[in-house]
């Protein structure tokens, strides 16, 4: 079993949440503000105080849990039964301010460098990590044992306190097997684990990851540690990059404030990721748009459309009497994406331009707030329906400029888009012209999405609202997906970063003979059976003018009549939206009562997805 000797500082991390009705600051005589935490016994501005072990302490319990033989050099300290054990050890005090979703952090003004012991026996690795405040001693003292021992490897984490300009840290850097590091580096290096604000790096592999709705009980110090300590020990057992990656992005993504996970639950978790990375191109780097995608199609959860046009959005409004501005709109989109547990219901949420503009209740940005609570932002990036010339059917435009377009979205942090092509049912349409015109500009718009990293949805959608037969949906709705598939594999499309929103298969909305869920789940599954590559990402259905109960039996149907070698899951608007605007009214006041009326639409529609 490989061992590693761990080099670097354990901290003592005191963990704060702040009482939101106090204010903690004070001014003294001088106009000077001091945070007031009131550690006298007599009195407390906090409703929690929990204390854990950090730094070195944490890489430790990672290294152990896979199974490594793993040490911290100059301490007795172990860990032992799931738990670190320390007696006697030497621990700086860190304090963590936690805040509804921000944390801060105190430390002391002087740095307790760190010391290092001759260990008995040559380690595998030496691992200096971020909690290492390295003096040249210390540098020269772990260079001269390298030197020694020819078979020890050095892993470098260059962190905070590790300045690159002196010469020792150089000279670690340059000595180094594995470098892991949360700042850029002078030069580029093939041994670099770069661990970004909301990705992991290594060897042209990348994956993205995020802290969830965990922002508020760990800070990205410690995530950083146990992302880096699960690179190094997935590494040392001889993992690929690609598990090494998914690994670390399952541990952090995962962990506790309290405990780190195992290898053999962390193996579990990334199964059905490293399964896909598994079948694709060894050559080939792990795409971001195959990583994201996969997230989308999290089992279990659906995607939030909430990117009404203006006209949509002012239609509805005008039935509810709500004045169509901006700060309505603004308030009434914050009140899903505010919604509590909404990361458990859904992957991702489309946004409208004017929205991913705005911003949340914290002062952030609504790409931002929502990529901080683990909700992946899409963005719209069609401009609607215009008729072709001398016909009444309809394509859609926006292809002009969508690269820049999609490249200041990407920017903003949306990684997924929709683009939505509309076919009308009747007696001489959809035409094999409307047909292939509007997938040939699905396919163009999907080939710029994926040139700018994002993942496309294509959404090729047979309106609900016509006079038709379900066998007639059958036929178009075929039809249109054989032509569809076609154009994306002559741009050359990923259908693995690549998701297809779909009507579901019914008679229209003002046939006489409505059809039953039961006949709707068959129809649909054919459907897709037939006509969907097995290599696409996955599968969401639109409601499209469906009633809230309908769209939700309907796609219960559907998902009875599986499996399907794809996720299928809902991507609706109306159909989780409606009785929260019918709830709010406009008013603020009835703002709780609207979060109510959605969250029971999403629980509703994910239990829908377990087909019981």
């Amino acid at each position: 079993m490989p061992s590693i000797l761990i080099v670097g500082n354990v901290t003592k991390d005191v963990y704060l949440r702040l009482d939101n009705r106090v204010n903690h600051f004070e001014t003294d005589q001088n106009g000077v503000k001091w945070l007031d935490l009131s550690f006298d016994n007599s009195h407390f501005n906090y409703y929690s105080r929990v204390s854990i072990y950090g730094g070195a302490s944490i890489s430790l319990e990672v290294l152990s849990r896979f199974g490594l033989d793993a040490s911290i050099s100059g301490t007795p300290a172990t860990f032992l039964d799931g738990q670190f054990v320390a007696k006697d050890i030497h621990t700086t005090y860190r304090y963590i301010l936690c805040q509804d979703e921000n944390t801060s952090h105190l430390e002391p003004s002087e740095e307790v460098y760190t010391t290092w012991q001759v260990p008995t026996t040559n380690p595998d690795w030496i691992y200096l990590d971020s909690s290492a405040v390295i003096s040249p001693k210390l540098a020269t003292e772990i260079i001269d044992y390298l030197n020694l021992s020819r078979t020890t490897k050095l892993a470098l984490f260059v962190g905070r306190h590790a300045n690159q300009n002196t010469s020792h840290i150089k000279e670690l850097i340059n000595r180094a097997a594995l470098i892991i590091n949360s700042v850029p580096l002078e030069e580029q290096r093939d041994n670099v684990i770069t661990i970004g604000k909301d990705y992991i790096e290594y060897q042209g592999r990348k994956v993205n990851w995020a802290l969830s709705n965990k922002r508020d009980i760990l800070t990205r110090l410690s995530v950083h540690l146990t992302i880096a300590a699960s690179v190094l020990g997935a590494l040392a057992l001889g993992k690929s990059p690609d598990e090494a990656l998914l690994l670390a992005r399952a541990n952090a993504e995962n962990s506790k404030l309290s405990s780190t996970l195992n290898l053999s639950t962390l193996e579990k978790n990334i199964a059905d990721d490293y399964y896909r990375v598994q079948n694709t191109n060894k050559e080939q780097v792990m795409p971001e748009i195959e990583v994201t995608a996969a997230k989308l199609m999290e089992s279990g959860k659906g995607i939030l459309a909430a990117d009404e046009s203006g006209g949509s959005i002012h239609k509805k409004f005008e039935t509810m009497f709500i004045p169509d501005d901006e700060q309505h709109r603004r308030d009434y989109r914050n009140i899903f994406f505010t919604t509590p547990e909404l990361e458990k219901y859904v992957s991702g949420v489309i946004l409208f331009d004017e929205t991913a503009r705005q911003t949340a209740d914290n002062g952030k940005t609504f790409v931002e707030y929502l990529n901080d609570r683990g909700v992946i932002p899409g963005i719209k990036v069609d401009q609607g329906l215009v008729n072709f010339e001398n016909s009444d059917e309809k394509y859609t435009q926006g292809l002009d400029g969508l690269p820049d377009r999609l490249k200041e979205y990407y920017d903003m942090g949306a990684r997924f888009a929709k683009w939505r092509a509309a076919f009308e049912v009747t007696d001489h349409s959809p035409s094999d012209m409307a047909i292939q015109k509007n997938c040939e500009i699905l396919a163009s718009y999907a080939s710029d999405c994926q040139a700018a990293n994002i993942v496309p949805i294509v959404e090729p959608e047979l309106v609900y609202d016509g006079d038709y037969p379900i066998e007639k949906n059958i036929e178009y709705t075929g039809k249109i997906l054989d032509q569809l598939f076609v154009e994306l594999k002559k741009k050359q499309i990923n259908l693995a970063g690549c998701i297809l929103k779909v009507n579901m298969v019914l008679a229209g909305k003002r046939q006489k003979k409505q059809s039953t869920p039961e006949e709707v789940g068959r129809a649909t599954a054919k459907v897709l059976r037939e006509h969907v590559p097995s290599e696409l990402a996955g599968v969401v259905f639109l409601s499209g003018g469906q009633s809230v109960t309908q769209a939700t039996n309907n796609l219960h149907a559907v998902i009875k009549n599986g499996p399907f070698p794809w996720t299928v899951t809902f991507s609706f608007a109306r159909a989780l939206q409606d009785p929260a605007l019918k709830a709010w009214k406009g008013n603020d006041d009835n703002t709780d009562a609207a979060r109510k009326a959605f969250h029971e639409r999403l629980i509703a529609n994910t239990e829908a997805l377990k087909g019981e």
